[in-house]
């Protein structure tokens, strides 16, 4: 199973549409065993090491240093409504190469 995690400052609007997005992609790259949860930045900084995957705004990506220093995919994104650019970076990042999808 693929764990994601989508955050953004407060954790209401923005992260839910970044899951929505999420759950675009994922249908458009035929994966089905996958969890997405979102929620406020600092929810995701102390929790992120739970999950394959974190996406956040490209202005929160060096918060998440000590998850990618353990081995987590944190991929920062300039437009986090952008279907396409999740998906090349999810694709590119190599996480559903290692997961086997």
């Amino acid at each position: 199973m693929l764990r994601i995690l989508v955050a953004c400052a407060n954790g209401a609007g923005t992260s839910l549409m970044m899951k929505m997005t999420a759950e675009k992609v994922l249908r458009d790259l035929n994966i089905t065993d996958s969890n997405i949860h979102h929620c406020p930045l600092s929810e995701g900084i102390s929790s992120a090491d739970k999950y394959d995957v974190v996406f956040v705004p490209l202005n929160f990506y060096h918060m998440y240093d000590a998850a990618i220093a353990k081995g987590v995919t944190v991929i920062g994104l300039k437009n986090v409504l952008s279907k396409d650019e999740m998906k090349t970076r999810l694709t590119e990042s190599g996480v559903l190469a290692k997961q086997g999808v």
